[in-house]
């Protein structure tokens, strides 16, 4: 059974925020000799590890709203520069806009029941709108 990870985007104003702190970290990580992959280091590691990689995916919530996921490819640990143990979360480098659910604040991540993930946005009408025009209309509770 597959499950997913829904985590807030802290830091993010927008998708396109979310866009470029991947392209930042994904340009890091293939001259570390890790191409195609972006990743998140958390503190917690998840216990649902199987499920996770049997095709589940990161949500992202930015702004309180879900807008995005990225397929999860592995999970990792690691041991920071401090010798505390995280997770390293490695992620397919797609970013996959989702249609917009809103969501409360919370810390850390959870766990996202495939039931309860939102749908991929589809090509067609707003969703091929600029990302800065989709995250306005967005705000107006519009897409």
């Amino acid at each position: 059974m597959t499950i997913h990870l829904i985590k807030l985007c802290v830091g993010a104003e927008t998708l396109a925020d979310l866009e470029a702190w991947r392209d930042k970290r994904s340009a890091m990580l293939a001259k570390a000799g890790e191409k195609g992959v972006h990743d998140h280091v958390t503190r917690m590691f998840p216990k649902r590890r199987d499920e996770l990689l049997a095709g589940g995916s990161l949500y992202w919530v930015i702004k309180r709203r879900i807008l995005a996921r990225q397929e999860i490819v592995d999970l990792e640990e690691v041991t920071g520069a401090d010798g505390i143990a995280r997770c390293r979360i490695v992620l397919d480098r797609e970013i996959v806009p989702t249609e917009a659910q809103p969501r409360s604040a919370f810390q850390g991540w959870r766990y996202l029941k495939p039931e309860d993930a939102p749908p991929d946005r589809h090509g067609g009408g707003r969703g091929d709108a600029p990302a800065a025009l989709r995250d306005e209309l967005a705000e107006l509770g519009l897409l």
